[in-house]
């Protein structure tokens, strides 16, 4: 009775001793596992069992090795082959677009003279007042029409009672469309 309390003493009852495996037997799985065809991962498993001292996998599922699909083509090809090819022709030069000296020497200068690149906006002839009035009046009907739509969302939001969220932001909109009818009438003005 003593030895037996005295084993489980030593080792505890969870930690009963593993067997031990001989440098032989060791010597054996690796020749074995050598010899055999196993995959990379089976190998470690192999390995793994062997090192933690457990049983060893009964099945292996397969002892097939993985082999690489045979090649295409050939490693190396003759020297007819390689002569008969189009390799040691030269491609002929082709030239790109080309471009304006003179035109990219005038932007370059302009580049280091003033540190900009100046903008080529082709200068208009000066057009007719007439257009220019009823672009005025055009950009006139389109400030009054904002205003009104700006008067009539806050009507809709009284109506919802929500104007005291909107109120401020709104009459901010509609005075700064009333500084640009103001705006508008000094450039008609002074003409």
């Amino acid at each position: 009775m003593e030895s037996s309390s005295r084993s489980s003493a030593a080792n505890g009852l969870w930690n009963s001793p593993r067997p031990q495996c001989s440098k032989e037997a060791q010597d054996l799985l690796r020749v074995i596992k050598e010899e055999s065809r196993l995959t990379n991962l089976k190998r470690k498993e192999v390995v793994r069992s062997s090192e933690d001292e457990a049983a060893l996998p009964r099945a292996v599922v397969s002892t097939e090795f993985v082999q690489r699909p045979p090649s295409l083509r050939p490693l190396r090809r003759s020297a007819e082959s390689c002569q008969s090819g189009n390799s040691y022709e030269r491609e002929m030069f082709r030239p790109g677009p080309a471009r304006d000296l003179e035109k990219e020497k005038r932007r370059l200068q302009s580049i280091f003279a003033t540190g900009k690149e100046e903008s080529r906006v082709p200068k208009k002839p000066p057009a007719s007042s007439q257009p220019e009035a009823s672009e005025e009046r055009d950009r006139y009907q389109e400030i009054m029409m904002e205003i009104e739509e700006r008067k009539q969302f806050l009507a809709d939001m009284a109506a919802l009672g929500q104007e005291r969220e909107y109120t401020i932001i709104i009459n901010t909109q509609i005075s700064q469309r009333i500084r640009e009818l103001e705006q508008l009438k000094r450039k008609k003005d002074p003409e």
